[in-house]
């Protein structure tokens, strides 16, 4: 019988992985230096579907010595989650050293 790892049924965009608690998404691993917290902060119904209007995105640092108003990096607000998603790729990536 085939096993299934738990690796496996991540979401993830451009290499990163993506998990969300109610109406907060994280981007990124925690075991990496920094990560994303996008936090939808206002939605609206489209043909009976929430869509998010207003998207906050922080690049955060994930160290365990770092104190906790020292850990945002970066922040900015979005009016869709597309764009949030556009920046959050862009600061992670860059953050990491990816690209």
């Amino acid at each position: 019988m085939p096993t299934t790892s738990k690796k496996n049924d991540l979401l993830e965009y451009k290499g990163h992985p993506l998990m969300r608690k109610d109406n907060i998404i994280y981007y990124g691993s925690m075991s990496d230096s920094h990560i994303i917290m996008m936090q939808i902060l206002d939605s609206a119904e489209t043909k009976d579907l929430p869509v998010a209007k207003r998207v906050s995105v922080q690049l955060q640092q994930t160290g365990a010595n770092v104190r906790s108003k020292d850990r945002i990096v970066k922040k900015t607000e979005k009016n869709s989650l597309w764009s949030a998603m556009d920046i959050a790729s862009i600061w992670l990536d860059r953050a990491l050293g990816s690209r």
